[in-house]
């Protein structure tokens, strides 16, 4: 299948007013930066904060705001920025970093459903109140199922990794304190694989997450999730139709930066 014409142009004007936006409002850094200036040149340095400042912006807006449009194209409940409110029992707390010691320690097998479950059977009924770990960058219900997206960089570091293991086992005790019937699964989104062709595969990955059971999703495995359909190449489509029709105004903003001298 291949995207809808309707959801196609929502993503490209997304992406083309996201970076008009930049473009227009964008103002290189006045650090003052003398050995990187001297060996790089003023201009060069211009160009990769540019750059810097729009992979932040991928980071904080456009991967979130594509998964919500793609989500609903395909009629599921989906939103961005998603409070998750809840609270946690002294004694899950204990269960919850109990579990994500012994999956570090390399002591206990991972396994995501029984560690729903034994978070399901310790949690407490607890007030609906914001918690250090509320805020999750996607929620997507499909059907029952409540999925809980923490959409992260390509390449996280171990330590990294480990925090967001901890978050994702807090995610489900906070949900199952308002609802301990609720069918939930929390996940890691990687929007693309920096590997690619080659597999995915960070050693850092090894025994903290339940890989088979889709606990992470990759690229195009994510993408292809959310929207409930095989649409990763359409969607790429959509990227470069929309630089496509950026590449000049983007040319100009560069021409602007050489100008910048030592």
């Amino acid at each position: 299948m291949s995207l809808k014409q309707k959801t196609r142009k929502e993503i490209h004007d997304l992406l083309v007013n996201i970076v008009r936006t930049k473009l227009r409002e964008y103002k290189p850094e006045t650090n003052y930066m003398p050995f990187h200036f001297k060996l790089l040149g003023r201009d060069r340095y211009a160009m990769f904060s540019f750059i810097q400042s729009m992979n932040t912006t991928f980071g904080i807006s456009i991967w979130e705001q594509v998964a919500v449009i793609l989500a609903k194209s395909a009629g599921f409940q989906a939103e961005r920025q998603y409070d998750l409110l809840g609270s946690i029992d002294s004694e899950t707390e204990k269960l919850i970093q109990n579990i994500h010691y012994e999956l570090r320690a390399g002591t206990r097998q991972v396994d995501k459903l029984k560690e729903i479950e034994l978070i399901r059977k310790s949690i407490k009924k607890g007030t609906p109140k914001k918690d250090p770990d509320s805020r999750v960058d996607l929620f997507v219900k499909i059907g029952d199922e409540e999925n809980y997206f923490d959409i992260t960089s390509a390449k996280p570091n171990m330590k990294e990794f480990s925090a967001l293991k901890l978050k994702l086992l807090r995610w489900i005790a906070l949900r199952l304190s308002q609802d301990k019937n609720a069918q939930v699964f929390t996940r890691l989104g990687i929007p693309y694989n920096p590997y690619h062709p080659q597999p995915y595969q960070r050693w850092t990955l090894k025994g903290l997450y339940d890989l088979d059971r889709g606990e992470i999703l990759v690229g195009e495995e994510f993408w292809n999730f959310v929207a409930n359909d095989d649409i990763y190449e359409d969607l790429l489509d959509v990227f470069q139709e929309a630089g496509d029709e950026l590449r000049e105004e983007i040319d100009k903003k560069f021409a602007q930066f050489r100008k910048y001298s030592d």
